[in-house]
């Protein structure tokens, strides 16, 4: 596989997505060291490549039949299984290797989190809860971001955890609305496929709602500053773009949404850089 190719398969983009939260843990438990920032990325790039090479696996079948994703080499075939198994397994050392240079705590997580990824494709299968499991996964980026330099539990990266767990699953119930059809006629589980369209998009905005108060919350307790109020705010207002833009139902309209989408993560970590780094100084 070429690099290109590998890129479109772990869908790297959701890398780029998900590093800023990572790095928001890391800020809201004081900065940390230069290499405590370099592991906790090497770390997140090799979860998040272990755990797309395990789905492009699991559902290969799957993908095959979904339109929506014929571009895919693994569901047109152009790309070996065994290829990928490689990739998998090669990015699982990683997360263990990295995990290990940031604290034994991190190091006990990264065995936990190994099977959570693999398990991830299979939940579906069974019930409508995938994105909120998916949401839960998505939500170690900012608890390991935090552990890696405390190497302790407190409330701060669970309240963390929390934002992006319903950020993300609100986010993956919009998406499965596309898919209404298709996951219904396959068997598969999904918010949209148990409530319905208008239903699902109502529950997706309940999640929203609970992210942005976790992140109140979060600030709150750790006296954050103006900087962190003002991304926080801008947030929100992508967050009920997002609903709008979602309830027109158009391609257009969803091509949009996940555009913005790309902008609260980086948002929320530069206003908590400026406050922890400017705005505390």
């Amino acid at each position: 596989m070429n690099f290109r190719k590998i890129s479109k398969l772990i869908q790297s983009e959701h890398i780029l997505f998900a590093l800023p939260f990572a790095y928001l843990g890391i800020l809201f438990a004081g900065g940390g060291a230069i290499k405590t920032w370099i592991w906790v990325t090497i770390a997140l790039v090799a979860a998040s490549t272990a755990g797309m090479s395990f789905h492009r696996i699991i559902d290969s079948d799957i993908e095959a039949k979904n339109p929506r994703k014929e571009d895919i080499g693994v569901s047109k075939g152009t790309t070996r299984l065994s290829a990928l198994w490689g990739l998998s397994i090669l990015a699982s050392f990683l997360l263990i290797l990295s995990s290990y240079m940031l604290n034994t705590l991190c190091l006990y997580l990264s065995f936990a989190a190994l099977p959570m990824l693999f398990v991830y494709s299979f939940i579906k299968r069974f019930t409508s809860a995938t994105h909120f499991y998916l949401g839960l996964i998505e939500a170690a980026a900012p608890i390991g971001g935090y552990l890696a330099v405390k190497g302790e539990f407190d409330k701060i990266p669970l309240i963390l955890g929390f934002a992006m767990m319903m950020w993300i699953s609100g986010l993956d119930i919009t998406y499965a609305r596309q898919d209404i059809e298709f996951d219904a006629m396959e068997g598969l589980h999904s918010v949209p496929v148990t409530f319905g369209k208008g239903r699902a998009l109502i529950i997706s905005a309940a999640t929203y709602i609970l992210s942005i108060a976790a992140l109140i919350s979060a600030g709150m307790l750790t006296g954050r500053g103006t900087a962190y109020w003002v991304s926080l705010i801008c947030a929100a207002i992508i967050f009920l773009r997002e609903q709008v833009l979602a309830s027109r139902e158009s391609v257009e309209s969803i091509d949009e949404l996940f555009q913005i989408n790309s902008f609260v993560s980086p948002i929320l970590f530069l206003g908590t850089a400026l406050d922890v780094f400017i705005g505390q100084s």
